[in-house]
């Protein structure tokens, strides 16, 4: 039987032997890697930074949406904007200032929110749940749901098309790792749910095979009064996060991840200590996209890989190019790192391309590809090697 991939291992020319760390003098790293950081890789030296290019034709590139200014409140949560998609995950954008008075329910697949502003409650099939800024919200598939806001309601929609979401393996980390399971918060039944049980006529809006069927109940089917079993809705804040770090080593993305679909994953960017060793990258290493789409929901803090970009906008990746931090971020940490990173973000790594939906064309910034361009004296790396190969 073919082992998966053709093995090499060698040291070729003027090289670091430590992936991250003591680059060789005035080079850049890029890693060029498989499997989304868990496959084979190799690490290039070059004497110019991997993205100083200065001009971009052609589809393929990197993309920004500033969702910020899209027209997201619609009549109800399936009209929200798509923005991302494939045949295994679609992202929406949505707005919501009232009560829905209807129920959705996806019957595609697993429905994740995440709520980048507002707060309220959450009413579903198990009970009662109340949301806040920064809460990943995980509905099952078939779920009925509904929210009722009390501040105005930005959300992220990521569906989980024809899958099931799950949390990843931590392997000798151990599953209390990151986050404890024991933090995650399901639905009550409680006196504010039993409250909004009524006879009047409810509309359960379900999606199949991207088509909305109504079906009309003379009362409120959200109707139970308990239920058992190991299948529920779940709450997450990303402040209940405790992030991977390491003093010596700049972690891939893969070590932030916190959820797992069918050919994604979604990972979670909160703030950490910068490494500490002399030696180590401290900002995100330039990549090659090779086999993932990498996207990015910037929700809140000091975004420090990346220029101009601020809460609410979203940059794409699609696999195919080098990627990294901007030039003036990347000086920035060179000459003067923080101590800690101050951001929050959701990342989305998908296996199978992703194609713009209405909501990212009519929020694009076309000129995105042209941000990496450096004006004047080009970007120079002084870390100094340790541990170089000749």
């Amino acid at each position: 039987m073919a082992s998966d991939y053709i093995p090499v291992s060698r040291v070729e020319g003027k090289a670091s032997r430590q992936a991250h760390a003591d680059l060789p003098d005035g080079t850049f790293e890029r890693e060029l890697g498989k499997e989304g950081f868990f496959g084979p890789a190799a690490m290039m030296y070059h004497k110019h930074p991997p993205t100083a290019w200065n001009n971009w034709s052609g589809p393929l590139r990197p993309r920004a949406f500033d969702l910020n200014k899209l027209d997201s409140g619609t009549p109800s949560f399936w009209d929200a904007p798509a923005v991302l998609q494939n045949a295994s995950v679609k992202v929406r954008y949505w707005n919501l200032d009232k009560p829905m008075d209807y129920l959705a329910r996806n019957g595609d697949g697993d429905e994740l929110l995440f709520v980048h502003r507002g707060a309220g409650a959450l009413f579903c099939d198990y009970g009662h749940l109340d949301y806040a800024k920064g809460d990943y919200l995980v509905l099952p598939r078939s779920t009925m749901w509904r929210l009722a806001p009390s501040e105005p309601t930005l959300v992220l929609a990521i569906e989980c098309t024809n899958g099931s979401y799950k949390l990843p393996d931590r392997g000798m980390l151990g599953k209390h790792a990151q986050f404890d399971p024991a933090i995650l918060d399901s639905p009550k039944i409680d006196d504010a749910f039993l409250a909004q049980q009524d006879e009047t006529e409810w509309k359960v809006l379900i999606k199949r095979r991207g088509e909305i069927s109504t079906v009309t109940y003379p009362f409120n089917p959200l109707d139970a009064v308990g239920w058992q079993g190991d299948l529920s809705v779940v709450r997450l804040n990303v402040k209940d996060i405790r992030p991977l770090v390491s003093a010596r080593y700049h972690l891939p993305p893969s070590a932030h991840t916190t959820f797992v679909g069918d050919r994604f994953v979604i990972c979670t960017f909160v703030p950490r200590p910068f490494e500490e060793d002399e030696g180590a990258l401290k900002i995100p290493f330039f990549h090659n996209n090779d086999d993932y789409d990498e996207v990015l929901f910037y929700h809140d803090g000091d975004f420090f890989s990346r220029d101009n970009i601020e809460a609410g906008m979203v940059t794409w990746h699609p696999c195919g190019f080098t990627h990294g931090p901007h030039p003036k971020a990347l000086q920035r940490m060179f000459v003067q790192p923080k101590k800690e990173t101050d951001e929050y973000a959701v990342m989305l790594d998908t296996r199978d391309a992703l194609e713009m939906g209405p909501g990212a064309q009519a929020v694009e910034n076309p000129d995105y590809a042209e941000s990496w361009k450096v004006d004047g004296a080009p970007v120079t790396n002084p870390v100094v090697p340790r541990h170089a190969a000749e």
